[in-house]
C-alpha cells in the first residue's frame, strides 16, 4: 500500500482496541507493515488473550496491508524485547514505536489499594520505558555501525495527566509521568535520528 509510511514499520501497543486500534489501521492504511500488540486485557488489566491482537492484524491483512500480531506483556521487560525483536525479525527493520498500552483502576484516593496504584504504574510507565529501551538500543546501535535513523516515537499520555481528574491518582500520576519522560526522551535521542512526542487525548464524558 502507498501513503506517508510506505515502507516503515512501526509497532503499536495495546493495538487490540480503542486509540491503539486506531493507530494500527491507520499507520497500515498509509502503507506502514505493523506489529500489533496487545496482552488481551480487559480495562482493568484483568485476563488475556491474543485474540484482541490477531483480530486487529486480520482487519488489515483484509484491506491489503501488512501486518502481524503480538501477545507480549510490555510491562515485562523481557517480553518486550521480544516484541521488538519480532519488528526486525518479521520486517528487517523498526522505524516507529508507539506506547500506546494501559489500564484503568479507577478509585478515589482514600479508597486506593496498593494494588490498584502499583497495576496502573507499572503497565502505564514500565509498560513505556521496556519497548523504548529496547527499540532506541536497536537505533542506537545502527549509528554505532554507521547507519542513520529516520525514527519515532510516540507515547500516550492524557489529559488527566495534565489537569487532573477525580478518582485517577494513579491514571493520572503515571500520565504525566509519561509526558516527563516524553520531554527527556526526545532531548536524549535526537542524536540518534530519533524524535519523541506525546498525545494526550480527553476522555469521553457521557
Amino acid at each position: 500500500m502507498t501513503g506517508v509510511c510506505a515502507g516503515r514499520v512501526a509497532i503499536v501497543t495495546g493495538a487490540g482496541g480503542g486509540i491503539g486500534r486506531g493507530h494500527a489501521i491507520e499507520f497500515a492504511r498509509q502503507g506502514a507493515r505493523v506489529v500489533v500488540n496487545d496482552l488481551g486485557t480487559d480495562v482493568h488489566g484483568h485476563g488475556a488473550s491474543s485474540e484482541a491482537a490477531e483480530q486487529v492484524a486480520e482487519e488489515i491483512r483484509g484491506f491489503g496491508g501488512d501486518a502481524v500480531a503480538n501477545g507480549e506483556n510490555v510491562a515485562d521487560f523481557e517480553g518486550a524485547r521480544r516484541l521488538v525483536r519480532q519488528a526486525i525479525d518479521t520486517y528487517g527493520r523498526l522505524d516507529t514505536l508507539v506506547n500506546n498500552a494501559g489500564i484503568l483502576r479507577d478509585r478515589m484516593l482514600v479508597n486506593m489499594t496498593e494494588e490498584e496504584w502499583d497495576s496502573v504504574m507499572t503497565v502505564h510507565l514500565k509498560g513505556t520505558f521496556a519497548p523504548t529501551r529496547h527499540a532506541v538500543g536497536y537505533w542506537r546501535d545502527r549509528v554505532k555501525a554507521g547507519e542513520s535513523n529516520d525514527a519515532r516515537i510516540v507515547n500516550t499520555s492524557s489529559t488527566s495527566g495534565i489537569f487532573g481528574n477525580v478518582g485517577q491518582t494513579n491514571y493520572g500520576a503515571a500520565k504525566a509521568g509519561i509526558a516527563a519522560f516524553t520531554v527527556i526522551a526526545a532531548e536524549e535521542l535526537g542524536r540518534y535520528g530519533v524524535t519523541v512526542n506525546a498525545i494526550a487525548a480527553r476522555r469521553a464524558r457521557g
